[in-house]
């Protein structure tokens, strides 16, 4: 990349950090997503502090908040009700013990009445925990062991599902019929026998694979928005098409919504989109910034569990710390009003966005629902993994994130990530963000 608006001097203590890091942990963070190859080029932010929608770094720079710890931060950082809770847990009652508190089932009555699909709930640790558990009990129930997955999309780490998430389109087979493709080294070869991968926003595709192979096809898993590679929303019809076409060959539908999971509304995508999945995952807004998640579903799928037929095991699954943040954060976001409220700040970022790409001339596009969203660098509309791979600039958008970065905005610097608005952030905080964008787009554009 010829230009750049990295300010090295802005960030000395935090490339100094990131150096003594590296001397002990591999690439000097603990998560892909924080590691140079991800966009944290030359080094990642190392956080001092975060206050409701501000985050602060050790080289004393405010920003404006959109990465969100990748989404889990919902309500914010330190949300006091939240915070309070767990405080409240540790010092009066314990943290793990190994068996059951009546605040679990609380909790789970929560989650049901929120998301009413959830007829049964298991409470686990992480995302990728809980699509681990529905791809196993979607096997269980159908006795079948091929599973549809979407050519893009994330659904954790496990060796079962972590194929063909962002691979090399000339080395991953037809745009319509994808070949799995591993992650990495690492990945035994025959698991990628038990996946089929289809591009997402492609009806006639789905069709075409079931009526073909329906009777070796245990789930179809998805996210309804697609999330991991950037946010591309569903096609009129798509997600309807999802459930028609399994419910007729006799497949599971699993939604994957640990991003969009209680942050499109209280009842998460399917309650936006009015679709019924069989099983479904949540997460990163569950526990205001606690790391906890949940899967569940029908009940007669679930009855494997209940059974002991199908194991779900995990020695801090419903620990103590986790159920006072889900409790507590469910608590706030069922107040009546909230997510109205939300969605007028989260709304007037996007459309603020896109009136100042418009005026301004840029070859872009703004697409997401709500507190998620994505700046499509690209001239073309990008409806699936392939198109994003196709049309996106990522050099483009790595001048946008520098330029909103100097100005105070944080958000991740790949384009395949999301920007995410929380219920902490304030009309003033949009303003400011758009009035950074709107330098930011300017410089861009005489560069």
């Amino acid at each position: 990349m010829s230009q750049s608006y990295w300010q090295p001097n802005r960030y000395r203590r935090s490339a100094a950090l990131f150096d003594k890091a590296r001397a002990i942990i591999p690439g000097g963070v603990n998560s892909t997503a924080r590691a140079t190859w991800a966009g944290w080029d030359p080094h990642p932010l190392f956080i001092d502090h975060g206050t409701g929608s501000k985050v602060t770094d050790i080289d004393g720079n405010e920003y404006i908040d959109y990465l969100l710890g990748l989404g889990p931060m919902l309500l914010g950082h330190r949300p006091p009700a939240v915070t309070q809770a767990v405080v409240d847990q540790i010092e009066r009652r314990g943290t793990v013990f190994a068996l059951p508190a009546a605040d679990e089932t609380v909790l789970a009555e929560k989650i049901r009445r929120a998301v009413p699909s959830m007829e049964r709930v298991r409470l686990c640790n992480t995302g990728t925990e809980a699509v681990l558990y529905a791809i196993r009990l979607a096997r269980a129930y159908t006795g079948k062991t091929k599973i549809i997955r979407f050519e893009g999309m994330y659904h954790g780490f496990s060796d079962g599902i972590y194929w063909s998430k962002h691979p090399n389109p000339e080395t991953a087979g037809p745009e319509l019929a994808p070949r799995p493709v591993p992650q990495g080294p690492g990945l035994p070869p025959g698991v990628g026998d038990g996946l089929i991968i289809l591009p997402w926003n492609d009806v006639h595709a789905l069709r075409e694979t079931l009526a073909r192979e329906g009777d070796k096809i245990a789930a179809v898993i998805t996210e309804p928005i697609m999330c991991n590679t950037g946010c591309i929303l569903p096609e009129n019809g798509y997600l309807d098409a999802l459930r028609t076409l399994t419910d007729r060959h006799g497949v599971l539908l699993i939604f994957d919504e640990v991003i969009t999971g209680f942050r499109i509304a209280l009842g998460g995508a399917q309650a936006h989109y009015g679709i019924t999945p069989d099983l479904s995952v949540f997460a990163k807004g569950l526990g205001g910034g606690f790391p906890v998640a949940c899967m569940g579903g029908r009940a007669d799928i679930m009855a494997l569990v209940e059974r002991g037929k199908v194991s779900m095991a995990g020695t801090y699954n419903a620990n103590g710390i986790a159920v006072a943040a889900a409790n507590a954060a469910l608590d706030v976001l069922a107040k009546p009003g909230m997510y109205q409220r939300l969605y007028n700040v989260s709304d007037r970022l996007r459309d603020g966005l896109t009136r100042l790409i418009r005026d301004l001339r840029v070859p872009a596009h703004v697409v997401g629902l709500g507190p998620v969203f994505q700046v499509w660098f690209s001239r073309e509309p990008i409806r699936n993994y392939r198109e994003a791979a196709r049309y996106a600039d990522h050099e483009a958008f790595r001048l946008w994130w520098e330029g909103m970065l100097n100005r105070g905005v944080l958000f991740h610097p790949g384009a395949y990530e999301n920007l995410f608005v929380s219920f902490a952030h304030t009309a003033d905080d949009v303003d400011r963000t758009l009035a950074a964008a709107r330098e930011t787009l300017s410089e861009m554009l005489v560069g």
